[in-house]
């Protein structure tokens, strides 16, 4: 029986994001604050996965071994340097999140039986690689606060506080939700980008975070007048809501993670192997963006 084994690793590096064909307006456009010379740094965090049958000795691959690849191919090349110069691969395309998870990939793979690379950048923002090409998927996270109540209009507070316990009490109660957003597509080979992530971080914010923060969702968000606002009905309403505008930035809405609470927390996958796919039906933006 397979099975999949993680390893964990860290280094430290900095990079810039400019195209020199690229004036500096549209590089400011496409790259934002990471345009700025000299460049930035990032604590990077690194998980590779492993897959194989378990030996003899009850391992995938010995651990010790597959730290000293890792080092070696990896970490001791690309702590405290400047990407943009370490790699070849960086020459023609830019060290981003999602490009550099590919090339660690390429770099590890003819000695190690890899299955994904997940490479944070910081806590809100990651990407992962699964040897597929120029295909990635890269995560942001942000958060909001907001208010519900779980109740059916129909039913008495007595039946409501049957099925939603303390949930369904009269004047509801608050959450800080944590959101993660995944869109998967195929990164340029010459901006290492699969999307503009300054453009996918506005639609979070405009589509979700701005309606929904320090709101009464039952009141506030048109939606949920007839729908329950449980956490599994926000992340799927959120998933409505982004597949559009996502796609238009030429990407795809992978999946959405919505943590209700650091106890509680559900995911909607919505890519096109995934049958809950076939479920999401698209509502217009306006409907969750009237307060």
């Amino acid at each position: 029986m397979e099975c999949i084994i993680n390893r964990r690793a860290q280094f430290s590096a900095s990079h810039r994001y400019w195209l020199p064909e690229l004036d500096e307006a549209e590089n400011q456009r496409l790259f934002g604050a990471c345009t700025r010379f000299p460049g930035h740094g990032h604590n990077y965090v690194l998980y590779v996965s492993l897959i194989g049958e378990i030996d003899q000795y009850g391992m995938v691959e010995n651990l010790s071994t597959v730290k000293q690849v890792i080092k070696e191919e990896v970490t001791s090349q690309l702590d405290y340097s400047y990407l943009n110069d370490v790699w070849e691969e960086f020459q023609n395309t830019l060290p981003t999140t999602e490009n550099l998870a590919r090339v660690i990939w390429q770099r590890l793979v003819p000695h190690l039986p890899l299955v994904n690379i997940q490479l944070f950048e910081h806590p809100q923002l990651w990407a992962q690689y699964q040897g597929n090409a120029m295909k990635a998927s890269l995560t942001i996270q942000t958060h909001f606060s907001a208010a519900h109540r779980l109740a059916l209009p129909e039913l008495s507070l007595e039946e409501n506080t049957k099925i939603y316990g303390k949930c369904a009490r009269p004047h509801g109660h608050g959450h800080n939700y944590h959101l993660e957003v995944s869109v998967t597509g195929e990164i340029d080979p010459r901006t290492g980008m699969l999307v503009d992530l300054v453009a996918l971080q506005k639609v979070v914010n405009d589509y979700v975070v701005e309606p929904f923060d320090h709101n009464f969702l039952n009141k506030d968000i048109p939606y949920f007048a007839q729908v329950v606002p449980t956490a599994e009905n926000i992340a799927l309403y959120i998933a409505q809501l982004l597949q559009k505008p996502i796609k238009e930035l030429g990407a795809n809405l992978d999946k959405v993670k919505l943590i209700e609470s650091p106890n509680n927390s559900c995911e909607i996958y919505c890519g096109q192997s995934s049958e809950s796919s076939q479920e999401l039906t698209y509502q217009e933006p306006a409907l969750a963006m009237t307060n």
